[in-house]
């Protein structure tokens, strides 16, 4: 990262660690307290009323930073648009679920709508502003680049949608979804920085305030970054992949939101066929739980397994 980058860190940093203070009373205050399920893993119900909807605060801290370099890198308009965007939807999800006492939250076809409505905005914008470009970039062929035409739009439609929702999963133990953010944003810079193109001050901004966050995030978990949060980062990974020409290295990088995607769907399959579980709970972070890891091993370990296909997908580069 250039010096103004690390700037973008520094202050994204600063303002997260600054507004905990500030939020976390309030959250407190108004009851935002996390509702959790009697039939997981027996350590989380000590976890219930521990308030919930903190992504408000590294989302706060990453749009501000984020601002201050849209006039030198406007590029990273449609990104801030992108995640603050599914920042919002979290937190009509979350508001619902903990305020108002709606255990699902939106419905399944509300919250598909305003992420549909969302994705239409991102697009439109591309298409009038900066041209848009149905290029992506195979995996291992030396950057080669294949253009998808008119199958873009469905096929980014499917990326952004599997990504979100597979961040959203991945936020279920403590520290497990920032820790594993962190070091895709990392992976992120580093494509930035080998295929020249500029959006660098949001992926550095979101670094910071992540690891701001990551601070009272980290187990015991003074707090939890709940949908508003964890569809924010989901907006944020599927743009800028999308914007960098990169969203099948999603399923490299993004190791392990795709494994909780897929531990749900196949959990669900199954025992809707034969009443029987594939697993001891699902996400499958929920597994390795009931299987007797404790949360910081389960958030080492799967941080690792994102490191080394971050590693791989660098050189897929």
């Amino acid at each position: 990262m250039e010096f103004t980058d690390f700037q973008a860190a520094v202050i994204a940093f600063v303002i997260t660690v600054a507004l905990f203070p500030v939020i976390l009373p309030l959250l407190r205050k108004l009851k935002f307290g996390q509702f959790v399920r009697d039939d997981g893993p027996e350590t989380h119900l000590a976890k219930a009323g521990t308030p919930t909807m903190g992504g408000i605060i590294f989302l706060a801290g990453f749009i501000i930073a984020s601002a201050v370099f849209v006039k030198s890198t406007p590029q990273i308009i449609p990104i801030i648009f992108m995640t603050a965007g599914f920042g919002l939807i979290g937190f009509c999800d979350d508001y619902l679920k903990v305020v108002k006492k709606r255990s699902l939250g939106l419905k399944a076809i509300q919250k598909l709508i305003l992420q549909l409505l969302l994705t239409t905005v991102f697009f439109v914008y591309l298409y009038v502003y900066s041209s848009l470009d149905t290029n992506i970039i195979i995996p291992f062929f030396q950057g080669m680049q294949f253009d998808l035409g008119f199958l873009y739009l469905p096929f980014a439609i499917i990326v952004i949608l599997g990504t979100v929702n597979g961040t959203n999963l991945t936020d279920g133990i403590d520290g497990l979804a920032t820790t594993v953010t962190i070091v895709v944003v990392g992976f992120l810079i580093f494509a930035s920085q080998l295929l020249g193109i500029k959006i660098i001050p949001s992926a550095a901004a979101l670094l910071g305030a992540l690891l701001g966050f990551l601070i009272f995030n980290w187990h015991p978990a003074k707090i939890f970054m709940g949908d508003t949060g964890s569809l924010a980062i989901g907006g944020f990974v599927a743009t800028t992949a999308l914007m960098l020409k990169i969203p099948l290295f999603i399923l490299l990088f993004g190791i392990i939101y795709l494994l909780e995607s897929i531990s749900v769907i196949l959990q669900v399959g199954y025992y809707k066929k034969t009443q029987k579980r594939i697993f001891k709970m699902a996400p499958i972070h929920h597994h390795f739980e009931k299987s007797g890891w404790n949360e910081v091993k389960v958030v080492v370990v799967f941080t690792l397994i994102t490191i080394f296909f971050s590693i791989i997908a660098l050189y897929a580069l």
